[in-house]
């Protein structure tokens, strides 16, 4: 199976063995962490190279950093033999109950670089690029679009806005986030990839059904008749119905 490579991802590798990047392996991805900068206006690289300056000061970091100019990877992860970044605290427990350990020791961290009174990055395309590489980190690492990512704000409330803060500034929510992301998985594998095994369509029906019971889907037969036939047109047309969907496969056995 392959996957669209829409961007390039540009190596602007820390100091290996220093505070911001030990050096130390992942032994699996297991989730993803989503972050934002908290910095109005600062870019993707000026971020890196704040790191850099400060490479021994704290154990703060990430795998990746957004904006509208490029994905730039400064702790190994899609480029290179995974390692680990230190973007989420120790001591924070969601993290180990949701997906069995702690964020630092398995999941990628991604940044998202925005503006909004500086004004000094294109938002629509700093988000583009952001969606497509948390698409492309659960393509790489064989995790599921639908529920391998989670807000840092999610895993740290007390402490942590992000990346709500970015993306209510760019007018989008979180909730919109992992919708993109899942559609944007699904628009990136081969269109032959979609087609859906029979167990998965009775899913799909029961689920439209069910949308069509809380009055939240209408034309019934017009959408089951897309899930046999168009798989794809169902994630242009209606993504958050196929986000549904893909919640309902998931509790299934099998591949999607």
């Amino acid at each position: 199976m392959t996957f669209k490579i829409k961007y390039p991802i540009t190596k602007k590798y820390l100091t290996k063995g220093t505070k911001r990047r030990s050096g130390y392996q992942i032994p699996e991805v297991g989730f993803i962490v989503a972050h934002d900068t908290g910095n109005d206006g600062s870019t993707a690289l000026q971020n890196i190279k704040y790191y850099e300056s400060s490479n021994n000061v704290m154990s703060a970091s990430a795998h990746i950093f957004v904006d509208d100019t490029g994905i730039y990877e400064c702790v190994p992860l899609l480029t290179d033999t995974p390692e680990k970044a230190w973007h989420v605290q120790y001591q924070k427990p969601l993290d180990n109950q949701i997906f069995g350990d702690d964020a630092n020791d398995i999941a990628a961290g991604v940044e998202l670089c925005f503006s909004h009174l500086r004004g000094s990055i294109n938002n629509e395309e700093s988000y583009k690029r952001y969606v497509w590489v948390l698409a492309y980190i659960c393509f790489k690492f064989g995790l599921d679009p639908a529920k391998s990512i989670i807000g840092h704000h999610i895993l740290d409330p007390q402490r942590k806005t992000d990346p709500q803060n970015a993306l209510s500034k760019m007018g989008k929510s979180y909730e919109q986030l992992l919708q993109d992301v899942v559609k944007e998985f699904y628009d990136c594998l081969p269109k032959e990839e979609l087609k859906l095994k029979k167990w998965q369509i009775a899913v799909a029906h029961q689920s439209i059904e069910n949308l069509n019971e809380k009055e939240l889907l209408h034309d019934v037969d017009v959408w089951k008749k897309k899930v046999e036939e168009k798989p794809q047109e169902v994630i242009n047309d209606f993504p958050w119905l196929f986000f549904v969907m893909l919640d309902r496969l998931s509790e299934k056995k099998g591949d999607i």
